[in-house]
């Protein structure tokens, strides 16, 4: 054998081992990749809490009014006569603090979408919502427990009532809306918003 022949031998053999090691380096590094992104995943994954407040939408009743002052004053002078639209949305919801501090409920607010937009109406308060009841008592919506605006809920424990909220608008645009949902705004917290999963009891 001459020697030529020889050292192609050798090159081709080293050629081959060559190659071995490159396949041992690249099934190394998709191993380390592997392991490197469970454990980013498993890091994720612990580092999430859960929300401190959960809650659902258990009724929701709509009641468009047309509306008209009676043209006299308190005196019994004329006045001008005026007239609006509004539509009064009731919801029943359960709000659940499942964490472990005091979950502390600031204000509500009913949000819908029209063609121009969102609006948003503050709920009224229990009293204001009681009043409604006696002012408008064919209303056909059930008068159930006041759902307070201002709350304290404790650890573990949930929250149910019912709330009013008016939006200044016809029937025809409560009817074409878009979207709806209710925001509860708490102490220190992000907000939780609800969106139906009930349909809406027009009354």
């Amino acid at each position: 054998m001459s020697l030529l022949h020889q050292e192609q031998k050798d090159d081709a053999a080293r050629g081959e081992e060559l190659t071995k090691g490159t396949s041992h380096v690249v099934i190394a590094g998709v191993v380390a990749a592997v392991v490197v992104t469970v454990a980013i995943a498993i890091y994720v994954i612990a580092g999430q809490k859960p929300p401190v407040a959960t809650g659902e939408v258990l009724n929701v009743w709509a009641h468009p009014m047309h509306t008209q002052t009676p043209g006299v004053d308190a005196s019994g002078a004329q006045i001008a006569v005026e007239s609006f639209d509004q539509v009064m949305v009731f919801a029943q919801v359960r709000l659940h603090n499942q964490s472990q501090s005091i979950l502390s409920l600031l204000n509500i607010t009913a949000n819908t979408t029209l063609d121009d937009g969102i609006h948003t109406c503050y709920a009224a308060t229990p009293s204001s919502y009681d009043t409604v009841f006696m002012a408008y008592p064919n209303l056909g919506v059930p008068h159930g427990k006041a759902l307070p605006l201002v709350a304290d809920i404790q650890p573990g424990q949930s929250l149910e009532g019912t709330f009013v909220a008016a939006f200044k608008m016809s029937k025809e645009q409560w009817d074409a809306r878009k979207d709806l949902n209710f925001a509860f705004s708490f102490r220190y917290q992000p907000n939780l918003v609800l969106k139906p999963n009930v349909p809406v009891i027009e009354q």
